[in-house]
């Protein structure tokens, strides 16, 4: 069929055709922002799960909602590299010119701007991106403490109340959230505590790894208070299987059950891996109709994008010691969790001898642990990876 006329979209954060099983969570963000408007107290969002489940997505589909109610969005991606003063700032600096442009909040927002410059000041390297420049005067006293907590509180509350004076609210997406350094983590949940405390419609929606709840609690201990946690996971088989079959519906064409049946249990129901089979068969297909066989022939090239993309952008940087950690985890079976004592033992090590690879690798993002004395893969189905293009290392 025509690759041209192709509805899947497996890309990296990149909206399906057809965004299925995601009703709660979407309506978890429309109750958040329209109590938020009305000066209701809401919990700003969670949203935790494996790689590839559509987290980015829904955050995605968040600022769409907020755009729609006339609320500024502003979205970060956290990295190991970033400096979260650094980044909130540039977004601070965003929202209120954006808001300065609206005749209700101008000149309250050209005051929070010279409150963004004293924060910058302060807390941003002089070397910093020149974008942050702002051509307004400082004004100190309320966020250049030098203490990261109180002033993020005060460059919060400044956007709250410009935005409030505007009639409208804002939504920060923040996406890798388990990458914030602890004590900046602490600090996005002291501003959030303030504008909480004080009605402002201010409202994070996070996501990240399913070790973020667990972050946050070692954050800041009424952090549970603040945030909605809502687990992201695969798509039930009615939802996936209308993923698969809807979009090429809409173009004319159709799949067969077994083809369906086939997809669904190469995939497990993971939203990207869907999109990426999907993808594939469509492009293998005389159509109209898209066949079991179609899917066999595809699922070998669906696969082989998987392995050289999704799965292989997760290991090339690894270290040989974490490559061999992962490997015996693989060789344990099954998709974990696993205890750490038996992937040590599987490497000839000692728990305490491996201790350091294993946090290295929950730090790069590759594991986390679900509970004490566990380790799991944070991509779905990377067991399989492991085994089918690394090997089971016999190595001790």
């Amino acid at each position: 069929m025509d690759p041209i006329r192709n509805p899947f979209t497996p890309g990296a954060g990149s909206r399906p055709p057809l965004l299925v099983g995601r009703d709660r969570e979407l309506e978890v963000m429309r109750v958040a922002i329209g109590r938020l408007a009305l000066g209701r107290f809401e919990r700003s969002v969670l949203l935790t799960g494996l790689r590839g489940v559509g987290k980015t997505v829904l955050l995605n589909e968040f600022g769409r909602m907020a755009h729609d109610q006339g609320w500024v969005h502003a979205h970060l991606e956290a990295t190991e590299d970033v400096r979260a003063a650094t980044a909130i700032a540039a977004l601070a600096r965003r929202i209120l010119l954006d808001l300065s442009l609206r005749e209700r909040s101008k000149e309250r927002a050209r005051r929070a701007l010279g409150v963004v410059r004293s924060f910058i000041k302060v807390h941003v390297p002089v070397d910093a991106d020149s974008s942050l420049t702002i051509d307004f005067e400082a004004r100190p006293g309320r966020a250049d403490s030098g203490e990261l907590d109180g002033d993020l509180a005060g460059l919060f509350t400044e956007l709250g109340e410009t935005a409030d004076a505007a009639g409208s609210g804002v939504l920060l997406t923040i996406d890798e959230l388990q990458y914030l350094a602890q004590a900046e983590f602490a600090a996005l949940i002291v501003g959030l505590h303030r504008v909480s405390q004080l009605g402002l419609p201010i409202v994070v929606a996070g996501a990240g790894l399913p070790s973020l709840p667990g972050l946050a609690g070692e954050a800041r201990s009424y952090a549970e208070r603040l945030f909605q946690y809502v687990d992201i996971g695969s798509l039930e088989s009615e939802d996936a299987a209308r993923a698969l079959t809807e979009p090429v519906e809409e173009e004319g064409a159709s799949w067969s059950e077994e083809a369906v049946a086939r997809v669904l249990a190469d995939t497990e129901g993971y939203p990207y891996f869907l999109q990426e089979f999907g993808k594939q068969a469509w492009n293998r297909s005389d159509g109209p109709t898209i066949t079991a066989k179609d899917v066999a022939d595809a699922a070998v090239i669906a696969r082989d994008q998987l392995d050289s993309g999704f799965f292989r952008a997760r290991i090339d940087r690894v270290t040989d010691s974490e490559r061999r950690y992962l490997r015996a985890m693989a060789s344990l079976g099954g998709s974990g969790p696993y205890r750490s004592g038996d992937v040590s033992g599987a490497m000839g090590r000692k728990t305490t001898q491996t201790a350091s690879v294993r946090d290295d690798l929950i730090k790069r993002g590759l594991c986390y642990s679900p509970r004490y004395g566990e380790i799991a893969f944070t991509v779905p189905m990377f067991d399989d990876f492991i085994r089918r293009t690394i090997g089971i290392s016999k190595e001790r």
